[in-house]
């Protein structure tokens, strides 16, 4: 009997839930990509995530009035956490979306030719990249361009789709040997035929799982550009810069960076430990 998408999509929900953490961690980032989505429509002070100033209300600690309390110009830090999600979401998507394709493509036209000139140079090169601290390079990026999102997204970009590479490289090694392959090879097929219809569906498994697991350490990367005044620009609300302006006034306003810092802290474990379930749903390995 053929087994239907039903049957597949009961079976792979039964292998994720396995473990009921990787459960939580699907609450985690649903909830967190439907509040980046329409996050900014249903705050209590939507006026608050842009320019607004209000120094009657300003440092006031957390309350039921504002759950996070408010900063030093009386803007409501829940509001501006909430409102900062959908670049924080679009951040980890388009460094993926770029980097993983750019790193597959690398990796994987070096291993189809491997011990050869090509596979000798796009290594090479990878390596240098592989070599060169993640955060440093990135830094050194963003740092020679104008401070904004679309920069720092480039600079995170440039530092991430080595890693891709590396995986989609092992992956055609092992496979470029055998028999389904010599044979589209025997057969007249060209090299994006193998590339994308043979060796693909081999790797699209293990790259999905890397691009989950990745998500969270994006984003915390991303935090950082920000915190380091490298990424996103005010009044527009980012929780990095969050964090960065409130450690000024630690401990007395703690409220200033603690909440930003509690909302990276939850997305970055969401992401982790969904990542962690659609690896076993795959059963692929993707460190």
């Amino acid at each position: 009997m053929r087994e239907t998408w039903r049957d597949v999509l009961q079976r792979s929900w039964f292998r994720y839930s396995e473990s009921k953490i990787t459960v939580l961690g699907l609450i985690i980032v649903v909830g967190f990509i439907v509040l980046a989505l329409i996050g900014r429509h249903v705050v209590p002070y939507p006026a608050h995530i842009g320019s607004f100033v209000d120094f009657s209300n300003a440092s006031q600690p957390p309350s039921l009035r504002h759950l996070c309390g408010t900063d030093l110009i009386g803007r409501d830090i829940f509001s501006r956490i909430v409102g900062a999600f959908r670049n924080t979401l679009l951040m980890g998507v388009i460094v993926l979306c770029i980097s993983a394709p750019v790193g597959f493509i690398v990796g994987v036209v070096a291993g189809y030719h491997r011990d050869t000139l090509i596979d000798t140079l796009l290594m090479r090169i990878t390596d240098i990249f592989l070599a060169i601290p993640p955060l440093i390079l990135a830094l050194a990026v963003a740092s020679v361009l104008e401070p904004n999102m679309t920069n720092s997204m480039l600079a995170i970009t440039v530092m991430w789709w080595p890693w891709y590479a590396r995986l989609a490289y092992g992956v055609a090694s092992s496979l470029r040997t055998e028999n389904y392959i010599v044979y589209a090879e025997l057969t007249g097929a060209g090299m994006p035929h193998i590339i994308f219809r043979e060796i693909l569906p081999n790797c699209l498994s293990a790259m999905l799982t890397k691009m989950t697991l990745d998500m969270g350490y994006v984003i915390i990367m991303g935090a950082t550009l920000s915190y380091a005044g490298l990424g996103e620009q005010a009044p527009h609300p980012a929780l990095g810069s969050m964090i960065s302006q409130g450690v000024k006034y630690m401990p007395q306003q703690w409220w200033f960076t603690v909440f930003p810092a509690v909302a990276i802290i939850v997305i970055v474990l969401g992401f982790n430990l969904f990542g962690d379930g659609i690896s076993n749903m795959m059963g692929t390995d993707a460190n």
